[in-house]
């Protein structure tokens, strides 16, 4: 069992999240539509935490659930050639997100990943390590302010994750007010992650989805904020005065082998991405980590003595000196997961493990499962960062834990969100502390694409002495 008897024997009280109970028998068609519409991780069954895998018969046809760290190294990296995005997940993020690096496929997927991973090599991530210092201190200051107040702190976590995307890829300034463009990525997010019943039974495209429909403005949104970011930039570009952040060298990107760059369309596609995917993953994080926090006082202890520690004569960090921050970040996702589930759809018979996988049927991966599956981790429901220290991290299965995906698909902004996300936590910790009002709607997580407090989240903030 992955986190070992050190974690067993433990004797500290341990935070275990409100998340809603697994079901014991598979609900009837209208009810599970009904419930996968309203929130879909509440439809997985007690057996999805116990068994390696499960397959069965359902509304999306054939599905196999995997939670098998060996049988998903051999989905997602030794036969990864035989599954391909799904219909379901593409006629979902499409409509919104474009042909970018989320939903492409095939050829089209390669040539952008080879031409964009380049931009998140790891030198190039440390060096935005200045630009999310200075916005963690800036919302630090800011929640200072607050002192003895009540904030929306998932607003906050908006604001501060648009902040670094403002300081590290369009440097030039938004062409858009901050909180004007979370509350379209909000809106886009919430209007398309109820998923849609005719998208369930594959109905052709043509026929309207309320979801869609709902998401048209933020959609709109976002095409005017991005044209003209493009064009501002390709200004600066041709005056030889572009800064060099993320946007220029993704203008400029070219694939390494064959010289080309991405057209205008993949361009556009990726910026959204950026700014939808990349930022509210992030936020979600850092918001239920707070949340986390805000319940287990000797964790924030522990924390506290870290960042004082850690930070330097200008109140900045190192992330490598975070070593607890980032298990707390890692921790949070575990519990939290940015993509709850991933699915692929297998484009010839193949077969995993003894079960049979049919051509064109589904298979998914769960993190929200795989995360808490009963076999694979000790005490799965509770918050324990310490899973991600020393010889704990090194015991986690490489296929037990994926926050970021895994395989070829791999999030390619994952070391530039975790360095974000321990850096500005370092720097709110430092700052504040968080609690959660008398009488507060209990937290639970809602699935919508990502997963995010179903109630909100308000917190008191009181400055450290």
């Amino acid at each position: 069992m992955v986190s070992g008897t050190s974690l067993s024997a433990d004797p500290v009280v341990r935070f275990r999240p409100t998340v809603p109970r697994p079901l014991r028998e598979q609900p009837g068609l209208f009810a599970f539509l009904k419930a996968v519409r309203s929130n879909p991780i509440t439809t997985w069954l007690e057996d999805h935490f116990i068994q390696p895998v499960v397959a069965g018969e359902g509304a999306l046809g054939r599905v196999t659930v995997v939670s098998d760290p060996a049988l998903i190294r051999y989905l997602y990296v030794d036969n990864a050639a035989n599954y391909r995005k799904d219909d379901l997940q593409r006629r979902v993020l499409a409509p919104g997100l474009g042909n970018g690096l989320l939903t492409a496929e095939g050829e089209e997927w390669r040539l952008q990943r080879r031409t964009l991973a380049p931009i998140f090599s790891p030198r190039h991530v440390l060096g935005f390590a200045e630009a999310m210092n200075a916005a963690g201190a800036k919302i630090a200051r800011r929640l200072s302010r607050r002192d003895g107040t009540t904030v929306d702190v998932a607003l906050e976590m908006t604001r501060v994750t648009l902040d670094v995307l403002e300081r590290t890829i369009f440097t030039s300034g938004l062409s858009s007010e901050p909180d004007a463009l979370g509350r379209a990525i909000t809106r886009f997010l919430e209007s398309i992650g109820p998923i849609d019943p005719l998208d369930v039974f594959g109905l052709p495209g043509f026929l309207p989805r309320i979801g869609r429909i709902r998401a048209r403005p933020a959609i709109r949104f976002f095409e005017e904020v991005v044209d003209e970011l493009i064009a501002r930039r390709r200004a600066l570009i041709a005056a030889g005065d572009a800064p060099a952040d993320l946007l220029t060298l993704l203008l400029e990107a070219q694939d390494p082998e064959t010289g080309k760059g991405l057209t205008d369309l993949e361009v556009k596609a990726n910026i959204v991405t950026f700014l939808a995917a990349g930022h509210e993953t992030t936020a979600n994080a850092l918001t239920w980590a707070l949340y986390c926090l805000s319940q287990d006082a000797s964790t924030v202890r522990r924390l506290e003595e870290e960042v004082d520690a850690a930070a330097d004569e200008g109140g900045h960090f190192d992330v490598q000196r975070l070593p607890f921050a980032k298990a707390v970040m890692e921790e949070t996702m575990r519990l939290f997961p940015p993509v709850p589930f991933m699915s692929r759809q297998a484009i010839a018979e193949d077969r995993i493990g003894r079960i049979k996988i049919p051509r064109n049927s589904l298979v998914m991966v769960a993190p929200y499962v795989l995360h808490r599956h009963r076999t694979l981790w000790d005490d799965p429901e509770a918050f324990v960062p310490d899973r991600f220290l020393g010889e704990n991290r090194n015991a986690i299965p490489r296929f037990a834990y994926l926050p970021f995906g895994a395989g070829p698909r791999v999030c390619i902004g994952q070391s530039f969100s975790l360095q974000e996300a321990a850096l500005v936590l370092a720097h709110l910790v430092r700052a504040v502390r968080f609690t959660l009002p008398e009488g507060h709607a209990p937290v639970v997580p809602l699935q919508r694409v990502t997963l995010r407090p179903e109630n909100g989240l308000r917190m008191g903030v009181t400055r450290r002495a």
